[in-house]
Protein backbone atom coordinates (compact mmCIF):
# COMPACT_ATOMS: atom_id res chain seq x y z
CA UNK A 1 0.00 0.00 0.00
CA UNK A 2 1.04 3.59 -0.52
CA UNK A 3 0.64 4.39 2.97
CA UNK A 4 3.04 1.72 4.17
CA UNK A 5 5.75 2.87 6.06
CA UNK A 6 9.47 3.11 3.44
CA UNK A 7 12.14 0.77 3.17
CA UNK A 8 15.17 1.99 4.09
CA UNK A 9 18.51 0.75 3.01
CA UNK A 10 21.87 1.36 4.62
CA UNK A 11 24.33 0.98 1.59
CA UNK A 12 27.93 -0.20 2.80
CA UNK A 13 27.54 -4.09 3.45
CA UNK A 14 23.68 -3.88 2.91
CA UNK A 15 22.62 -2.41 -0.35
CA UNK A 16 25.92 -2.65 -1.85
CA UNK A 17 28.55 -5.53 -1.44
CA UNK A 18 31.31 -3.11 -0.72
CA UNK A 19 32.56 0.17 0.98
CA UNK A 20 31.58 3.47 -1.03
CA UNK A 21 34.50 5.50 1.28
CA UNK A 22 37.08 2.50 0.58
CA UNK A 23 35.62 2.48 -3.47
CA UNK A 24 36.70 6.43 -3.65
CA UNK A 25 39.91 6.01 -2.08
CA UNK A 26 41.37 2.89 -4.45
CA UNK A 27 39.60 4.78 -7.26
CA UNK A 28 41.54 8.18 -6.71
CA UNK A 29 44.89 5.87 -5.93
CA UNK A 30 44.58 5.15 -9.64
CA UNK A 31 43.18 8.05 -11.08
CA UNK A 32 45.77 10.61 -8.56
CA UNK A 33 47.53 8.90 -5.68
CA UNK A 34 49.06 12.16 -4.19
CA UNK A 35 45.64 14.21 -4.23
CA UNK A 36 44.16 10.72 -2.77
CA UNK A 37 46.59 10.38 -0.25
CA UNK A 38 46.52 14.05 0.28
CA UNK A 39 43.20 14.01 1.05
CA UNK A 40 43.41 11.50 4.01
CA UNK A 41 44.82 14.78 6.42
CA UNK A 42 41.28 15.61 6.74
CA UNK A 43 40.61 12.25 8.79
CA UNK A 44 39.12 13.91 11.94
CA UNK A 45 36.54 15.43 9.89
CA UNK A 46 35.08 12.29 8.10
CA UNK A 47 32.20 14.36 6.15
CA UNK A 48 34.94 16.04 4.32
CA UNK A 49 37.07 13.13 3.32
CA UNK A 50 34.31 11.32 2.14
CA UNK A 51 33.70 14.41 0.28
CA UNK A 52 37.08 14.63 -0.77
CA UNK A 53 37.42 11.73 -1.87
CA UNK A 54 34.33 11.34 -3.78
CA UNK A 55 35.54 14.45 -5.90
CA UNK A 56 38.38 13.23 -6.33
CA UNK A 57 38.39 9.08 -7.20
CA UNK A 58 34.51 9.78 -9.17
CA UNK A 59 34.07 5.69 -8.42
CA UNK A 60 31.79 4.04 -11.41
CA UNK A 61 28.89 3.67 -8.94
CA UNK A 62 26.80 1.71 -11.74
CA UNK A 63 29.30 -1.47 -11.34
CA UNK A 64 29.06 -1.42 -8.22
CA UNK A 65 28.03 -5.12 -6.94
CA UNK A 66 24.50 -5.20 -5.30
CA UNK A 67 23.68 -7.62 -3.26
CA UNK A 68 20.70 -9.56 -4.90
CA UNK A 69 18.18 -10.74 -2.20
CA UNK A 70 18.48 -7.09 -0.91
CA UNK A 71 17.75 -5.98 -4.49
CA UNK A 72 14.65 -7.95 -4.32
CA UNK A 73 13.39 -6.75 -0.90
CA UNK A 74 13.28 -3.39 -2.71
CA UNK A 75 12.11 -4.61 -5.76
CA UNK A 76 9.39 -6.02 -3.78
CA UNK A 77 8.89 -2.48 -2.01
CA UNK A 78 8.13 -0.40 -5.11
CA UNK A 79 5.77 -3.20 -6.44
CA UNK A 80 3.65 -2.39 -3.40
CA UNK A 81 3.98 1.33 -3.69
CA UNK A 82 6.19 2.17 -0.76
CA UNK A 83 9.42 4.51 -0.95
CA UNK A 84 12.58 3.06 -1.20
CA UNK A 85 15.51 4.89 0.47
CA UNK A 86 19.37 4.85 0.51
CA UNK A 87 20.56 5.96 3.80
CA UNK A 88 24.38 6.13 4.39
CA UNK A 89 27.25 7.93 6.08
CA UNK A 90 28.70 8.06 2.71
CA UNK A 91 29.26 11.55 0.93
CA UNK A 92 26.08 12.68 0.26
CA UNK A 93 26.07 13.38 -3.45
CA UNK A 94 27.64 9.89 -4.10
CA UNK A 95 24.55 8.52 -2.11
CA UNK A 96 22.34 10.66 -4.39
CA UNK A 97 24.53 9.33 -7.59
CA UNK A 98 24.30 5.90 -6.45
CA UNK A 99 20.22 6.28 -6.02
CA UNK A 100 19.98 7.61 -9.37
CA UNK A 101 21.47 4.30 -11.15
CA UNK A 102 18.64 2.59 -9.51
CA UNK A 103 14.99 2.80 -10.68
CA UNK A 104 14.02 1.21 -7.40
CA UNK A 105 15.46 4.21 -5.26
CA UNK A 106 13.17 7.07 -4.60
CA UNK A 107 15.39 8.74 -2.49
CA UNK A 108 18.88 8.86 -0.30
CA UNK A 109 20.34 10.35 2.47
CA UNK A 110 24.06 10.99 3.30
CA UNK A 111 26.64 12.90 4.97
CA UNK A 112 27.21 16.65 4.89
CA UNK A 113 29.24 18.86 5.77
CA UNK A 114 29.45 19.14 9.48
CA UNK A 115 27.13 16.03 9.74
CA UNK A 116 28.47 12.63 9.56
CA UNK A 117 25.08 10.39 9.03
CA UNK A 118 25.62 7.27 11.28
CA UNK A 119 24.56 5.59 13.97
CA UNK A 120 22.75 7.52 16.08
CA UNK A 121 23.18 10.52 13.89
CA UNK A 122 21.33 8.60 11.06
CA UNK A 123 18.38 7.28 13.42
CA UNK A 124 17.65 10.98 14.15
CA UNK A 125 17.89 11.99 11.06
CA UNK A 126 15.07 8.80 10.14
CA UNK A 127 13.23 9.86 12.75
CA UNK A 128 12.80 13.67 12.18
CA UNK A 129 11.77 12.64 9.01
CA UNK A 130 9.60 9.15 9.33
CA UNK A 131 8.96 8.98 12.91
CA UNK A 132 9.54 6.25 15.43
CA UNK A 133 8.74 2.92 13.72
CA UNK A 134 7.90 5.03 10.50
CA UNK A 135 9.93 2.75 8.56
CA UNK A 136 11.50 -0.41 8.16
CA UNK A 137 15.37 -0.25 8.16
CA UNK A 138 18.12 -2.87 6.51
CA UNK A 139 21.57 -2.76 8.27
CA UNK A 140 24.58 -4.87 8.24
CA UNK A 141 26.73 -3.52 11.61
CA UNK A 142 26.72 -2.92 15.28
CA UNK A 143 26.62 0.63 14.20
CA UNK A 144 22.98 0.20 12.89
CA UNK A 145 21.74 -0.55 16.01
CA UNK A 146 20.28 2.65 16.84
CA UNK A 147 18.80 3.19 14.01
CA UNK A 148 17.19 -0.78 14.24
CA UNK A 149 15.61 0.47 17.52
CA UNK A 150 13.73 3.21 16.05
CA UNK A 151 12.51 0.83 13.15
CA UNK A 152 9.22 -0.69 12.80
CA UNK A 153 10.98 -3.59 11.46
CA UNK A 154 14.76 -4.69 11.53
CA UNK A 155 16.53 -6.28 8.86
CA UNK A 156 20.14 -7.94 9.46
CA UNK A 157 21.69 -8.49 6.25
CA UNK A 158 25.24 -10.50 7.00
CA UNK A 159 25.18 -9.12 10.63
CA UNK A 160 26.36 -10.41 14.09
CA UNK A 161 23.77 -12.86 15.11
CA UNK A 162 24.13 -11.77 18.36
CA UNK A 163 22.85 -8.49 17.38
CA UNK A 164 19.52 -10.71 15.37
CA UNK A 165 18.85 -12.00 18.84
CA UNK A 166 18.75 -9.09 20.73
CA UNK A 167 16.62 -7.25 18.69
CA UNK A 168 13.80 -10.05 18.80
CA UNK A 169 14.28 -9.99 22.74
CA UNK A 170 13.52 -6.47 22.88
CA UNK A 171 9.92 -7.47 21.06
CA UNK A 172 11.05 -5.91 17.63
CA UNK A 173 10.06 -7.61 14.45
CA UNK A 174 13.36 -9.32 12.38
CA UNK A 175 14.26 -10.52 9.33
CA UNK A 176 17.41 -11.92 8.55
CA UNK A 177 19.48 -11.50 5.30
CA UNK A 178 22.58 -14.30 4.77
CA UNK A 179 25.53 -12.05 3.91
CA UNK A 180 29.30 -11.81 5.25
CA UNK A 181 32.62 -13.18 3.71
CA UNK A 182 34.45 -16.80 3.46
CA UNK A 183 37.89 -17.33 3.92
CA UNK A 184 37.73 -19.82 0.43
CA UNK A 185 36.81 -15.97 -0.79
CA UNK A 186 39.76 -14.14 1.42
CA UNK A 187 41.97 -17.36 -0.11
CA UNK A 188 40.84 -16.60 -3.86
CA UNK A 189 41.49 -13.01 -3.31
CA UNK A 190 45.53 -14.03 -2.67
CA UNK A 191 45.66 -16.00 -5.97
CA UNK A 192 47.55 -19.23 -4.57
CA UNK A 193 47.20 -20.83 -7.79
CA UNK A 194 49.77 -17.96 -8.89
CA UNK A 195 52.76 -19.07 -6.75
CA UNK A 196 53.31 -21.68 -8.98
CA UNK A 197 55.38 -19.02 -11.07
CA UNK A 198 58.13 -18.54 -8.28
CA UNK A 199 59.55 -21.65 -8.89
CA UNK A 200 61.67 -19.26 -11.47
CA UNK A 201 63.33 -18.63 -8.32
CA UNK A 202 65.03 -22.33 -9.12
CA UNK A 203 66.80 -21.29 -12.25
CA UNK A 204 69.78 -19.66 -10.71
CA UNK A 205 70.25 -23.21 -8.59
CA UNK A 206 69.54 -25.27 -11.41
CA UNK A 207 72.06 -23.37 -13.91
CA UNK A 208 74.54 -23.36 -11.67
CA UNK A 209 74.07 -27.21 -11.28
CA UNK A 210 74.01 -25.96 -7.46
CA UNK A 211 72.03 -29.67 -6.83
CA UNK A 212 72.53 -29.22 -3.30
CA UNK A 213 69.42 -29.32 -0.09
CA UNK A 214 70.88 -26.30 1.49
CA UNK A 215 70.61 -24.01 -1.26
CA UNK A 216 67.21 -25.66 -2.28
CA UNK A 217 66.23 -24.89 1.37
CA UNK A 218 67.26 -22.09 0.76
CA UNK A 219 65.35 -20.94 -2.07
CA UNK A 220 62.13 -23.09 -0.60
CA UNK A 221 62.08 -20.20 1.89
CA UNK A 222 62.77 -17.59 -0.81
CA UNK A 223 59.89 -18.82 -2.57
CA UNK A 224 57.35 -18.26 0.43
CA UNK A 225 58.28 -15.06 1.01
CA UNK A 226 57.74 -14.17 -2.79
CA UNK A 227 54.45 -15.51 -2.81
CA UNK A 228 53.52 -13.44 0.31
CA UNK A 229 54.71 -10.21 -1.47
CA UNK A 230 52.88 -11.23 -4.54
CA UNK A 231 49.96 -11.74 -2.97
CA UNK A 232 50.26 -8.67 -1.18
CA UNK A 233 50.51 -7.50 -4.69
CA UNK A 234 47.90 -9.32 -6.43
CA UNK A 235 45.18 -7.79 -3.63
CA UNK A 236 46.34 -4.04 -4.74
CA UNK A 237 46.33 -4.74 -8.14
CA UNK A 238 42.89 -5.77 -7.54
CA UNK A 239 41.67 -2.84 -5.42
CA UNK A 240 42.53 -0.54 -8.10
CA UNK A 241 41.09 -2.42 -11.36
CA UNK A 242 37.52 -2.87 -9.74
CA UNK A 243 36.13 -1.05 -12.52
CA UNK A 244 38.10 -2.29 -15.27
CA UNK A 245 37.78 -6.22 -13.47
CA UNK A 246 33.73 -5.74 -13.40
CA UNK A 247 33.75 -4.84 -16.94
CA UNK A 248 35.77 -8.05 -17.72
CA UNK A 249 34.20 -11.10 -18.89
CA UNK A 250 35.28 -13.27 -16.27
CA UNK A 251 37.75 -10.84 -14.03
CA UNK A 252 34.00 -9.99 -12.80
CA UNK A 253 34.01 -13.15 -10.62
CA UNK A 254 37.33 -11.86 -8.53
CA UNK A 255 36.43 -11.83 -4.93
CA UNK A 256 37.27 -7.96 -4.48
CA UNK A 257 35.38 -6.82 -8.10
CA UNK A 258 32.79 -9.24 -7.46
CA UNK A 259 31.82 -8.38 -3.50
CA UNK A 260 32.45 -11.62 -2.57
CA UNK A 261 35.29 -10.06 0.05
CA UNK A 262 34.49 -6.93 1.40
CA UNK A 263 37.59 -4.13 0.66
CA UNK A 264 38.19 -3.98 4.20
CA UNK A 265 39.02 -7.41 4.75
CA UNK A 266 41.42 -7.31 1.69
CA UNK A 267 43.16 -4.27 2.52
CA UNK A 268 43.88 -6.25 6.07
CA UNK A 269 44.93 -9.24 4.07
CA UNK A 270 47.04 -8.07 1.28
CA UNK A 271 49.39 -5.81 4.51
CA UNK A 272 49.39 -8.84 6.78
CA UNK A 273 51.03 -10.64 3.12
CA UNK A 274 53.20 -7.38 2.29
CA UNK A 275 54.69 -7.57 6.13
CA UNK A 276 55.03 -11.33 5.89
CA UNK A 277 57.32 -11.10 2.89
CA UNK A 278 59.49 -8.32 4.27
CA UNK A 279 59.80 -10.51 7.41
CA UNK A 280 61.38 -13.38 5.76
CA UNK A 281 63.11 -11.19 3.56
CA UNK A 282 64.98 -9.94 6.77
CA UNK A 283 65.66 -13.53 7.49
CA UNK A 284 67.37 -14.33 4.22
CA UNK A 285 69.52 -11.78 3.91
CA UNK A 286 70.09 -7.97 2.94
CA UNK A 287 70.92 -9.09 -0.44
CA UNK A 288 67.36 -10.93 -0.81
CA UNK A 289 65.34 -8.11 1.40
CA UNK A 290 66.71 -5.41 -1.09
CA UNK A 291 65.46 -7.76 -4.25
CA UNK A 292 61.86 -8.19 -2.56
CA UNK A 293 61.45 -4.55 -1.77
CA UNK A 294 62.28 -3.93 -5.32
CA UNK A 295 59.70 -6.12 -6.47
CA UNK A 296 57.16 -4.38 -4.44
CA UNK A 297 58.02 -1.07 -5.08
CA UNK A 298 58.16 -1.60 -9.41
CA UNK A 299 55.05 -4.19 -8.74
CA UNK A 300 53.31 -1.10 -6.96
CA UNK A 301 54.38 1.13 -10.10
CA UNK A 302 53.39 -1.23 -12.09
CA UNK A 303 49.72 -1.33 -10.26
CA UNK A 304 49.17 2.71 -10.22
CA UNK A 305 50.43 3.82 -14.05
CA UNK A 306 52.86 1.37 -15.41
CA UNK A 307 50.37 -1.03 -16.60
CA UNK A 308 48.04 1.41 -18.72
CA UNK A 309 51.21 2.72 -20.80
CA UNK A 310 51.61 0.88 -23.93
CA UNK A 311 54.91 -1.33 -24.80
CA UNK A 312 56.28 -0.01 -20.95
CA UNK A 313 53.91 -2.33 -19.46
CA UNK A 314 55.25 -5.57 -21.48
CA UNK A 315 58.84 -4.66 -20.38
CA UNK A 316 58.05 -4.11 -16.89
CA UNK A 317 56.55 -7.43 -16.90
CA UNK A 318 59.48 -9.09 -18.07
CA UNK A 319 61.41 -7.09 -15.48
CA UNK A 320 59.23 -8.60 -12.86
CA UNK A 321 59.59 -11.83 -14.00
CA UNK A 322 63.29 -11.33 -14.34
CA UNK A 323 63.53 -10.54 -10.70
CA UNK A 324 62.25 -13.57 -9.45
CA UNK A 325 65.71 -14.97 -10.75
CA UNK A 326 67.40 -12.84 -9.32
CA UNK A 327 65.63 -13.12 -5.81
CA UNK A 328 66.19 -16.92 -5.98
CA UNK A 329 69.98 -16.43 -6.50
CA UNK A 330 70.23 -14.07 -3.22
CA UNK A 331 68.27 -16.05 -1.43
CA UNK A 332 70.68 -19.27 -2.21
CA UNK A 333 74.45 -17.50 -2.33
CA UNK A 334 74.47 -18.78 -6.18
CA UNK A 335 75.26 -16.12 -8.66
CA UNK A 336 72.97 -15.07 -11.56
CA UNK A 337 75.09 -14.43 -14.42
CA UNK A 338 75.02 -11.76 -16.57
CA UNK A 339 74.55 -14.52 -19.60
CA UNK A 340 71.51 -15.91 -17.73
CA UNK A 341 69.36 -12.62 -17.32
CA UNK A 342 70.73 -11.17 -20.34
CA UNK A 343 69.01 -14.56 -22.14
CA UNK A 344 66.07 -14.70 -19.91
CA UNK A 345 64.53 -11.37 -20.19
CA UNK A 346 64.00 -11.51 -23.89
CA UNK A 347 62.19 -15.07 -22.86
CA UNK A 348 60.02 -13.02 -20.20
CA UNK A 349 59.69 -9.89 -22.49
CA UNK A 350 57.90 -12.61 -25.29
CA UNK A 351 55.64 -14.30 -22.39
CA UNK A 352 54.89 -10.05 -21.53
CA UNK A 353 53.50 -10.07 -24.74
CA UNK A 354 51.76 -13.41 -25.02
CA UNK A 355 49.87 -12.03 -21.61
CA UNK A 356 48.51 -9.09 -23.71
CA UNK A 357 47.71 -10.91 -26.97
CA UNK A 358 45.39 -13.38 -24.84
CA UNK A 359 43.67 -10.25 -23.76
CA UNK A 360 43.69 -8.83 -27.47
CA UNK A 361 42.61 -11.98 -28.72
CA UNK A 362 39.51 -12.61 -25.97
CA UNK A 363 38.53 -8.94 -26.12
CA UNK A 364 34.53 -8.35 -27.64
CA UNK A 365 34.71 -5.28 -29.84
CA UNK A 366 37.65 -2.32 -30.98
CA UNK A 367 37.66 -0.50 -27.64
CA UNK A 368 41.08 -0.15 -25.69
CA UNK A 369 40.88 -2.66 -22.69
CA UNK A 370 39.56 -1.31 -19.84
CA UNK A 371 42.57 -0.03 -17.68
CA UNK A 372 44.92 -1.19 -20.50
CA UNK A 373 46.88 1.06 -23.45
CA UNK A 374 46.00 -1.51 -25.83
CA UNK A 375 43.38 -2.43 -28.49
CA UNK A 376 42.82 -5.00 -30.41
CA UNK A 377 44.37 -2.77 -33.06
CA UNK A 378 47.93 -3.38 -31.78
CA UNK A 379 47.46 -7.01 -32.63
CA UNK A 380 49.95 -7.24 -35.00
CA UNK A 381 52.81 -4.81 -33.47
CA UNK A 382 52.57 -7.14 -30.43
CA UNK A 383 53.21 -10.15 -32.58
CA UNK A 384 55.70 -8.90 -33.98
CA UNK A 385 57.36 -7.82 -30.57
CA UNK A 386 57.17 -11.03 -29.23
CA UNK A 387 58.78 -12.05 -32.61
CA UNK A 388 61.45 -9.98 -31.85
CA UNK A 389 61.77 -11.80 -28.29
CA UNK A 390 62.15 -15.06 -29.65
CA UNK A 391 64.80 -14.46 -32.12
CA UNK A 392 66.15 -12.30 -29.45
CA UNK A 393 66.32 -15.09 -26.52
CA UNK A 394 67.61 -17.97 -29.53
CA UNK A 395 70.40 -15.71 -30.73
CA UNK A 396 71.76 -15.21 -27.08
CA UNK A 397 71.58 -18.77 -26.06
CA UNK A 398 72.82 -19.57 -29.32
CA UNK A 399 76.26 -17.08 -28.56
CA UNK A 400 75.88 -18.27 -24.86
CA UNK A 401 76.99 -21.73 -25.99
CA UNK A 402 80.28 -21.12 -27.56
CA UNK A 403 81.50 -19.02 -24.63
CA UNK A 404 84.00 -19.24 -22.18
CA UNK A 405 81.18 -19.25 -19.22
CA UNK A 406 79.66 -22.21 -21.12
CA UNK A 407 82.77 -23.77 -21.36
CA UNK A 408 83.07 -23.73 -17.53
CA UNK A 409 80.16 -25.41 -17.22
CA UNK A 410 79.46 -27.70 -20.14
CA UNK A 411 81.50 -30.19 -21.32
CA UNK A 412 80.13 -31.03 -24.76
CA UNK A 413 78.99 -27.47 -26.12
CA UNK A 414 77.62 -28.62 -29.54
CA UNK A 415 74.82 -30.43 -27.69
CA UNK A 416 73.08 -27.35 -26.71
CA UNK A 417 72.34 -26.50 -29.93
CA UNK A 418 70.32 -29.52 -30.25
CA UNK A 419 68.31 -27.24 -27.05
CA UNK A 420 67.46 -24.74 -29.86
CA UNK A 421 64.94 -26.56 -31.91
CA UNK A 422 62.48 -26.98 -29.05
CA UNK A 423 63.37 -24.12 -27.64
CA UNK A 424 62.13 -22.01 -30.55
CA UNK A 425 59.13 -24.40 -30.83
CA UNK A 426 58.44 -23.85 -27.02
CA UNK A 427 58.53 -19.99 -27.78
CA UNK A 428 56.77 -19.74 -30.87
CA UNK A 429 53.68 -22.40 -29.75
CA UNK A 430 52.93 -20.05 -26.66
CA UNK A 431 53.18 -16.83 -29.44
CA UNK A 432 50.61 -18.92 -31.17
CA UNK A 433 48.37 -20.10 -28.40
CA UNK A 434 48.32 -16.23 -26.91
CA UNK A 435 47.52 -14.51 -30.44
CA UNK A 436 44.44 -17.21 -30.61
CA UNK A 437 43.69 -16.77 -27.52
CA UNK A 438 44.27 -20.32 -26.13
CA UNK A 439 45.53 -19.99 -23.14
CA UNK A 440 45.42 -18.49 -19.16
CA UNK A 441 45.49 -14.67 -18.77
CA UNK A 442 49.19 -15.53 -17.15
CA UNK A 443 51.35 -17.56 -19.33
CA UNK A 444 53.52 -18.65 -16.52
CA UNK A 445 50.69 -20.40 -15.06
CA UNK A 446 49.85 -22.12 -18.18
CA UNK A 447 53.30 -22.91 -19.24
CA UNK A 448 53.47 -24.79 -15.94
CA UNK A 449 50.09 -27.12 -16.67
CA UNK A 450 50.45 -27.63 -20.16
CA UNK A 451 51.90 -31.20 -20.91
CA UNK A 452 53.06 -30.42 -24.24
CA UNK A 453 55.08 -27.28 -23.28
CA UNK A 454 56.35 -29.08 -20.17
CA UNK A 455 57.50 -31.84 -22.38
CA UNK A 456 59.21 -29.51 -24.97
CA UNK A 457 60.97 -27.86 -21.38
CA UNK A 458 61.69 -31.41 -20.41
CA UNK A 459 63.72 -31.90 -23.56
CA UNK A 460 65.42 -28.83 -23.23
CA UNK A 461 66.53 -29.23 -19.87
CA UNK A 462 67.57 -33.24 -20.32
CA UNK A 463 69.92 -32.10 -23.27
CA UNK A 464 71.93 -29.36 -21.22
CA UNK A 465 71.79 -31.81 -18.47
CA UNK A 466 73.64 -34.19 -20.66
CA UNK A 467 75.53 -31.85 -22.47
CA UNK A 468 77.05 -30.63 -18.64
CA UNK A 469 77.61 -34.36 -18.15
CA UNK A 470 75.10 -34.66 -15.32
CA UNK A 471 73.31 -37.54 -16.40
CA UNK A 472 76.48 -39.66 -16.89
CA UNK A 473 77.59 -38.20 -13.52
CA UNK A 474 74.08 -39.43 -11.75
CA UNK A 475 73.42 -42.49 -13.61
CA UNK A 476 76.91 -44.09 -13.37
Amino acid sequence: MADDPPLVLDVDGTYLRTDLLLESFWAGMGRDPVSTLGALRHWRDRPRLKAELARIGQPDLALMPRDPEVAALASAARSEGRAVVLASAADADLVGALGRTDPTVTDTLGSTPGRNLKGAEKARALVDRYGRSGFDYAGDSNADAAVWAEARKAIVVGGPARQAAHLRGAGQDVTEIPGGWTWRAARRALRPHQYVKNVLLFLPVIAAHAFQWQPFALVLLGIVAFSAAASSIYVVNDLLDLAADRQHATKCNRPLASGALPIGVGMALGLGAGALALILGALLGPAFLAVICVYIVLSLAYSLKLKRMRWIDVFCLAALYTLRVVAGAAASGVEATLSMLVFIFPVFLTLGCVKRLTELAKATGEARLPGRGYAPSDKGDMLNMAGLGVVGALVIFALYSVSDQAAALYETRWILWLALPPMALWLMRMVALGARGQMDYDPIVFALRDRTGIGLLLIILSLMFWSAGLWAEWLG
